[in-house]
């Protein structure tokens, strides 16, 4: 069931709870949401919450009656950046923070495809398997480098000036090959599960009467890559405002990072790479700068997040292994970098290709798997966003005019 209403004898709406729905939420962040009693002091409080239905309150009641549907297609579960300004302040200790974030975890899940996979991603026990898979990958890769490089007449070294590049068992060519084909993967089901989300959302506003349109999805789009650029709604936020540096530096230096990988794999085709392109980069080139830079900023927002999980003295959780298993990722991708490029400077054998391949299974681990895990977050709530700027859907968004009355802008 997905906790949908239906006619009751006096033809009074009656919920049918997804009781299966109910027991994951508590499993996840346990039942303390039960205890609301609905006194809209998380609504009243929340900074970005909009003045017409507001969020939690309603997503916490909704959640007690197992209304499953209801909350996965809900825009307002991702306007939430669980700064935990409610729950701080509930007087029941309801945690309506946490439950939007499992919330939104249920429908990363719900929207992925192949849902099995995100199953996978999201549960502990599966970790082993999960890292495996590029294990196994990639040693085939090794393998089969020495075969495939000369079926394509690619030589085993690019140039003389290339003097000692990071694996000669795992080239160059070979790497963008490999993640190529997975990045086109990962795309496609990004696309197919974004669109069911989109289509979820809309027939929310559409089923409920919730909303007019106010802004053309462009300009929506526009208006939303400067919140998100910004990150000027966490500055909003006031029990965890260590989000609005920590959040910045994951993105900036995921960002830098993955200007440098997209430079480095369209070197052939780009045409502002004008002189003979040389990689692994000089320790001083402009690339390898940046590139160093974002990986200190992703290191810097791990650590920030970490202390604050920790050792924060404001309203904090610890996590769970959803978030843990996405932030150590994150910090082992930048780490085994960072470890990669000092064992190749000192030219250390084998250790940097022993690192290299780990370094590898982990990018593997982060962005193949990307569409089911926590990374999933910077798509969905970036397209809510949209649908809530396209909505009016904002706080202190001007009020929508219908046929010459005032009605509240905003979906249900």
């Amino acid at each position: 069931m997905g906790g949908n209403l239906r006619a009751g004898p006096d033809t009074a709406p009656l919920v049918e709870p997804d009781l299966d729905f109910i027991r994951t939420l508590s499993r996840g962040i346990g039942e303390n949401y039960m205890k609301c009693m609905q006194c809209g002091t998380c609504a009243a409080t929340c900074s970005l919450s909009p003045e017409d239905e507001s969020f939690p309150r309603k997503e916490v009641i909704w959640a007690a009656w197992g209304w499953k549907d209801r909350l996965l297609g809900d825009p307002d579960v991702w306007l939430c950046y669980q700064c935990n300004d409610c729950s701080t302040r509930c007087p029941r200790s309801a945690h309506p923070g946490d439950l939007l974030a499992a919330v939104r975890r249920e429908s990363i899940i719900h929207f992925a495809y192949p849902r099995f996979l995100a199953r996978w991603v999201n549960d502990i026990r599966y970790i082993p398997l999960l890292l495996a898979i590029p294990v196994i990958l990639l040693g085939l890769a090794w393998r089969l480098s020495g075969p495939l490089g000369t079926a394509l007449g690619i030589p085993a070294f690019t140039g003389e000036r290339i003097v000692y590049s990071y694996s000669n068992a795992l080239p160059h060519w070979l790497l963008i090959g490999f993640f190529s084909v997975f990045a086109v993967l990962v795309l496609s089901s990004m696309t197919l599960s974004i669109r069911r989300f989109w289509r979820s959302m809309r027939a929310d506003i559409v089923r409920h009467g919730g909303g007019v349109q106010v802004k053309g999805i462009r300009a929506s789009f526009v208006a939303t890559l400067k919140t998100v650029f910004t990150h000027d709604n966490f500055a909003i936020c006031t029990t965890a405002r260590i989000k609005y540096l920590s959040h910045p530096c994951f993105f900036f230096g995921f960002l830098a990072m993955s200007i440098v990988a997209l430079w480095v794999v369209t070197a052939g085709i780009n045409p502002l790479v004008r002189d003979s392109f040389i990689y692994p980069f000089a320790f001083w080139s402009p690339w390898k700068i940046l590139a160093n830079l974002g990986g200190l900023a992703l290191v810097a927002g791990c650590i920030l997040t970490i202390r604050e999980r920790l050792f924060g003295t404001a309203y904090n959780t610890a996590g769970n292994s959803y978030d843990w298993s996405f932030l150590v990722t994150l910090i082992l991708v930048a780490l085994t970098g960072f470890l990669t490029e000092t064992l190749h400077y000192f030219r250390m054998e084998p250790h940097r290709h022993v690192v290299y391949f780990v370094h590898l299974v982990f990018v593997f681990a982060l962005l193949v798997y990307m569409p089911y895990s926590k990374f999933a977050h910077v798509v969905y709530r970036t397209t809510a966003l949209v649908l809530a700027e396209s909505f009016g859907r904002k706080r202190g968004a001007p009020p929508v005019v219908v046929d010459g009355e005032t009605e509240g802008g905003g979906c249900p």
